[in-house]
């Protein structure tokens, strides 16, 4: 796109990588995106995809609640 500068480090995932990234069955991603307790995923040609920086941080997140921070 003319006039957008996108980040070339940007990775995307797939809910393959997102399970293994979370240690989370694919059915609790899906659970937790329903229940607004996980990022959604984008949807690029039928597919849904998730950026690794946005699962990195929903990680930390949880990392920060448990020790009562609360991010």
């Amino acid at each position: 796109m003319k006039g957008t500068q996108m980040d070339s480090n940007i990775q995307l995932l797939r809910i393959e990588d997102v399970a293994r990234k979370t240690t989370l069955a694919k059915s609790t991603i899906w659970l937790k995106i329903s229940q607004g307790a996980f990022v959604p995923p984008t949807h690029i040609g039928g597919i849904c995809v998730w950026k690794s920086s946005d699962v990195d941080a929903w990680i930390e997140s949880h990392f920060q609640s448990e020790k009562g921070v609360v991010a």
